[in-house]
């Protein structure tokens, strides 16, 4: 995979933390013919990892993106950090959400590898000018926070800290399409990013409502999975908008009901998780699965997720 650039083409990923992220990460760089090892000191890393691997792989091929020569078995496992890192040209980290760690795992990071490595970050909300805050080469430290699963979800969230370089965060956008993602730039560091943020507002809603009890945890999922989000699948919430306003478009939409939009605005709930409404939500959610376990659950989403991919494609 060629770059605009004078440094090497990016062939060898290491992936530092395994768990769900990890794996999914690895099964999309393997699918693409990049040689791929795993850094991970958990026990039971290498097997779990191998056994995601695997399952990720038919739904790739399904979506035509295992290349001619990959092979989910040309996986690599090495549970010393320095070693995974020694010869890598991208780095994928996805070790557990704590600033203190990363920081510290940064900082080791940077010390063992390649001058032209770059170092990308999974990150869910963490602000990077932090994290990079102990490197002796801050400016190869980017945010790339993918959606769960990332070997299914196309998107991916760029930002880069206060001591990123351009040249870093232009080559991690061009990786990362390379591979069939969505990649989207962040011009500034917020906590959380966007889609997280979205996603936490929608759910905070969600919360409140469940808490002033105007429908089950069910019928509030449904009151998204069933509406608007077929919509969002298609357009985010100002493209939805702008067809809500016809031939005016947004425009249009916004002199109508901009109006009546801030009264919910201004209605909307901050809803403090108590206990009580915390075992409530569980018990919701639960009801909701009607027996299914988290895993046969996941199997229906990824299956789901694949159909509507090809859809799209379409």
């Amino acid at each position: 995979m060629q770059h605009p650039s004078t440094h090497p083409a990016i062939r060898r990923v290491a992936i530092v933390g395994a768990g769900t992220i990890g794996a999914s990460w690895a099964a999309l760089f393997l699918a693409h013919g990049l040689e791929v090892v795993v850094s991970d000191p958990a026990p039971d890393a290498e097997p779990l990892t191998r056994e995601r691997v695997r399952a990720a792989w038919p739904v790739l091929a399904e979506l035509g993106r295992v290349a001619a020569s990959a092979n989910p078995d040309a996986l690599r496992f090495e549970p010393d950090l320095e070693a995974a890192l020694k010869n890598a040209d991208f780095v994928q980290e996805n070790a557990p959400e704590r600033e203190d760690f990363k920081t510290a795992l940064f900082a080791r990071m940077d010390a063992a590898l390649p001058a032209h490595a770059i170092v990308a970050s999974s990150s869910s909300g963490l602000i990077m000018s932090r994290l990079q805050s102990g490197c002796a080469r801050p400016e190869r430290f980017v945010i790339g926070h993918p959606f769960n699963p990332p070997h299914l979800i196309p998107l991916v969230e760029v930002v880069g800290g206060k001591q990123t370089s351009e040249e870093t965060i232009e080559r991690a956008i061009a990786f990362y399409r390379e591979l069939g993602k969505y990649p989207i730039r962040l011009n500034k560091e917020v906590p959380g990013h966007i889609a997280n943020r979205l996603q936490a507002a929608v759910w905070r809603e969600a919360i409140h409502l469940a808490a002033e009890n105007v429908a089950s945890v069910a019928d509030i999922d449904a009151a998204v999975s069933q509406g608007p989000g077929l919509r969002w699948a298609l357009f985010g919430p100002h493209m939805t908008f702008n067809l809500g306003g016809g031939a005016g478009g947004l425009g249009h939409f916004m002199d109508h009901l901009l109006g009546p939009v801030q009264t919910w605005w201004d209605d909307l709930g901050a809803p403090e998780v108590t206990p009580e409404l915390r075992q409530r939500l569980i018990a919701g959610v639960n009801a909701e699965a009607c027996g299914r376990s988290i895993a046969e659950l996941a199997a229906a989403r990824d299956a789901d997720l694949t159909a509507l991919l090809k859809t799209l494609r379409r």
